[in-house]
């Protein structure tokens, strides 16, 4: 039985003609008994949210440093399991494709059948057992079982990221929530990074007792370990979430409307522009960096390791600024404006490392600053323009839209990239081209907002008095 000072218990029986009212006391009724605001226990309280925050991002922490060992580990697989660069390339590949489809599913599930907390631990759990069958595949040198690892890690990997997004929503939004999605992106990359940091040093040290592919698969399978952590998160994250939903009496779909598939073509202007932004700006940092060895080599006259030093900047940045714009945006709020200056600053960068001699460090660090500043202030837009009821649906559609146009564009890109040569600028100006395309969508944004006087470019302030009749959605 929960302790009384957890309840929040309110007499809501219907009151008899000429029965008197409760008298409140400083807004309170007396026949209600109010959460203590304090202590780190308490789900209202600044302490206990960022103690759940701390799960929420370590959610994606698993994923993250796994999806990566291929990379950090490439010289390995190629030479222990005899792959071609097609085969390499595969493992990623896979990842990537039943993702345009499934991630928009998986956010529609969450919002429709699992709930959040079930959605998330269902997910942690595919991805976990996708990782555990990539690992076998190697320990047992069968590439069609590591592909078929993959392919099951990425289905659980994107959906997850849709639950993560929708958990930082239910418990900050209106608060810190651009804080969090940015602290989110930055722990994502640290999980990289740490992946790039530690994996070669294990696989070194794991040769010492087992050889060949088995040392490979011995390798992997300590990384799964990092999923286990992760869904450890999840189950925590779960029991916190549905205390604090009783402890609140929180709904967060106080309509009692039913999401359907078909939601998505009731969603306004604004979502779809922010759509759009999702794939057309992240085009042009992803692929780019991808490409950015052979750029950086022929471009400016580095060896191969400079190339990576530098090419690996933008996450290096990302991973620090990302909370650092977050709080900022927090206490001055303007997304839009926020998402139109890091556009307009990309396009900049590009421009610097295509067009000038000056060093490429400037034009990196210009990048990984903008980038940093979009993933804080773009993709909390999505929760101040659709339901919470919806918010699975819209994120995971929004990640289905990008996976689409990453795998698209970075074939595209290449293809430019291989026909030019050495003359990188035509491939270039393909990623200025699309960053352009995010440009005119953002003011289209800005436009749409302004006519319908939403609150998506306000201070918080001015969102703490916008008077909405239901939601966003509702303006035609």
């Amino acid at each position: 039985m929960a302790r009384e000072d957890e309840e929040c218990i309110v007499d809501r029986r219907p009151r008899e003609e000429g029965e008197d009212t409760p008298s409140t006391n400083g807004g309170r009724q007396d026949n209600e008994l109010a959460l203590p605001s304090g202590g780190c226990c308490m789900p209202t309280s600044t302490c206990h949210r960022f103690q759940a925050l701390v799960f929420m991002c370590l959610l994606g922490f698993g994923s993250y440093f796994c999806y990566d060992n291929p990379g950090a580990l490439q010289s390995v697989f190629k030479s222990q399991l005899d792959l071609s660069a097609t085969q390499f390339t595969l493992i990623y590949s896979i990842y990537s494709w039943p993702n345009v489809v499934l991630c928009f599913l998986g956010g529609f599930l969450i919002d429709r059948l699992f709930g959040i907390r079930l959605g998330t631990i269902i997910y942690m759990l595919i991805l976990l057992v996708g990782q555990l069958i990539f690992a076998s595949g190697a320990l047992l040198d069968t590439f069609w079982l590591m592909i078929l690892g993959r392919f099951i890690f990425g289905i659980g990997a994107e959906s997850l990221a849709v639950a993560q997004n929708s958990y930082a929503v239910l418990w900050f939004k209106g608060k810190e929530l651009n804080m969090v999605f940015g602290l989110q992106l930055s722990v994502a990359r640290f999980g990289s990074t740490v992946n790039f940091w530690v994996m070669q040093p294990i696989y070194n040290y794991v040769s010492e007792f087992y050889h060949g592919y088995r040392a490979l698969g011995v390798v992997l399978l300590l990384a799964t370990l990092t999923c286990v952590m992760s869904l450890i998160c999840a189950l925590v994250l779960g029991w916190m979430d549905k205390r604090a939903e009783r402890i609140m009496q929180r709904n967060n779909n106080p309509s009692g409307e039913i999401p359907k598939l078909t939601d998505i073509f009731t969603f306004k202007a604004p979502y779809w522009m922010v759509s759009i932004i999702c794939v057309a700006y992240y085009v042009a940092i992803f692929p780019f960096i991808a490409l950015g060895q052979k750029f950086f080599v022929d471009r400016f006259g580095y060896t191969e390791a400079q190339a990576n030093t530098v090419d690996s900047l933008v996450y290096l940045i990302a991973a620090v600024s990302s909370p650092i714009f977050g709080f900022i945006i927090d206490k001055l709020g303007r997304n839009v404006t926020w998402v139109m200056a890091a556009t307009i600053t990309t396009i900049g960068a590009h421009a610097l490392l295509t067009f000038t001699q000056v060093t490429p460090y400037v034009g990196m660090i210009i990048m990984g600053l903008s980038y940093s500043m979009l993933a804080a202030s773009l993709w909390p837009l999505v929760a101040l323009i659709i339901p919470e009821y919806q918010l699975g649906t819209a994120y995971g559609f929004c990640q289905s839209v990008q996976n689409l146009g990453l795998a698209v564009i970075t074939i595209v890109a290449g293809i430019i990239a291989d026909q030019s040569g050495n003359d990188h600028t035509w491939v270039q100006l393909f990623f200025m081209g699309w960053l352009t395309i995010a440009l005119i969508a953002t003011s289209v944004i800005w436009g749409y907002d302004r006519r319908h006087r939403g609150n998506l470019n306000m201070s918080p302030a001015q969102r703490a008095t916008y008077v909405n009749p239901v939601n966003y959605q509702n303006f035609e």
